[in-house]
């Protein structure tokens, strides 16, 4: 029920709008009184009502006055002014309180009524908004960790799509100007994985997100890798302080709450998404480049070559270290399973609703918002998972079902063109000859 509040300084006015309520929307409104502004106040202040009828003219505190402070304790709350003809144009001064309906008195039943059925209707309206955007934003916000373990793979892997990095950029909120990644080594684990990543994600998003971005990779073959992205202003000193001092924290919180010695590595500071992913080759060498647990090392801080002696050249750009490109095999391999797994996840839930809804008015925007997917993405995909385009998919579903209503012999062609979804029996004609090279009529004597 909801709750409204009667203001007025006349016992009958109070009383015979509460029996107009009552008797035009029963079981609808819980009814309080005030004879006055001040308990009028108070009893807004204790019961929180969601429309309140307020007389103009009342002993001590006015009508205006007391809305005003009503409407500081209950911002939403919906205001009706009641005025007589002689404070009309006082009355229209409310309206700039947010007070969005006046009565003039004596007032009818239809008339309050109509009112008060347009303010539930609204509430109610409101509501369901409120609640569809909750409801996406939950599902958004359990979606992120996908993006953050899609991110991470087009940091690790070269086959780099720069429409979707920026797309899931955009998702996670993040800059792709610069970063550097470090890659944690890990001894061999029982049932700690769990906690070991919860504690990794936590610690790194919580220590850094005031510097700068971050994505945190899941564990793949005893590793992790964190990314540490930054934007153009970011000073890439403040990156690599950053990055050492995240290092450290995590081995101590790991060591500390976990039980576990880790090897860190990082890797240098670089500009551009195929910079950060050579950085994380240079993070996975690191981190086992002694092989001694326990260790940090910074990539730019060794002098490597690929036979492992001491020299004064860089390793060659673009390519990893030498020894480590089967662990950056296993580690993409892993990700890609888990991305395809929840791409056909994805997938199977947008194709059980398009076999539920073919024979609505059913659109692409439709049904990537059902899956909660930018219509672009989720039309990629589906195309390039399925071999069809959303449309093609569609129209099969439709003309097969034709089919299968025309074998049956029970419906018209008309009734059998609007079953499926279509709304133009000369338009169903046409496509279905385009699939199936004969016309509805020429199909269905072929059964007979």
């Amino acid at each position: 029920m909801y709750r409204l509040l009667i203001a007025d300084d006349e016992a009958l006015e109070r009383e015979g709008i509460e029996w107009i309520v009552n008797r035009m929307m029963p079981d609808t409104f819980e009814i309080i009184h005030a004879e006055n502004g001040r308990i009028a106040i108070q009893k807004a202040a204790e019961f929180h009502p969601h429309i309140v009828m307020m007389d103009v003219r009342m002993p001590g505190i006015q009508g205006l006055e007391a809305l005003k402070e009503i409407k500081v304790l209950n911002p939403n709350i919906k205001m009706i002014m009641i005025t007589a003809y002689e404070y009309f144009e006082y009355a229209k001064q409310a309206l700039s309180l947010g007070v969005q309906e006046y009565l003039v008195k004596p007032a009818k039943r239809d008339q309050i009524a109509a009112v008060l059925e347009r303010f539930v209707n609204e509430m109610k309206e409101d509501k369901r908004k409120r609640d569809e955007q909750l409801a996406i934003r939950d599902k958004f916000f359990q979606l992120l960790p996908l993006a953050e373990t899609e991110m991470a793979l087009h940091l690790m892997s070269d086959q780099v799509n720069e429409t979707e990095v920026d797309y899931l950029a955009d998702i996670l909120q993040l800059s792709i100007h610069k970063g550097c990644a470090l890659v944690l080594a890990f001894p061999e684990m029982g049932d700690e994985k769990k906690r070991v990543y919860d504690t990794v994600k936590t610690l790194t998003h919580g220590m850094i997100k005031d510097r700068c971005g971050s994505v945190v990779s899941s564990m793949v073959h005893s590793h992790m890798a964190v990314f540490l992205l930054g934007k153009p202003q970011n000073d890439d000193e403040a990156i690599r302080d950053g990055a050492v001092q995240l290092g450290s924290k995590l081995a101590e919180a790991l060591s500390g709450q976990c039980g576990i010695t880790i090897s860190v590595g990082i890797g240098s500071v670089r500009p551009e998404v195929t910079g950060i992913r050579r950085s994380y080759y240079e993070a996975v060498f690191a981190s086992k480049y002694d092989n001694r647990w326990g260790s940090l090392y910074r990539f730019e801080d060794l002098k490597i070559s690929d036979t492992g002696e001491s020299v004064n050249q860089p390793l060659p750009a673009g390519d990893a270290p030498a020894g480590e490109n089967t662990y950056v095999e296993i580690a993409i391999r892993q990700i890609r399973e888990e991305r395809e797994q929840s791409t056909t996840n994805m997938l199977g839930r947008a194709m059980v609703y398009m076999r539920e809804r073919f024979g609505e008015d059913l659109s692409l925007e439709d049904v990537a918002d059902h899956v909660h997917l930018n219509p672009y993405y989720f039309s990629k995909v589906f195309k390039q998972q399925t071999g069809e385009t959303f449309i093609d998919y569609v129209t099969r579903l439709r003309i097969d079902k034709a089919k299968e209503l025309m074998k049956d012999g029970e419906l018209s062609m008309k009734e059998v063109c609007y079953s499926v979804g279509y709304k133009d029996p000369n338009y169903f004609s046409r496509v279905f000859k385009k699939v199936t090279g004969v016309t509805p009529s020429e199909y269905r004597s072929q059964l007979q």
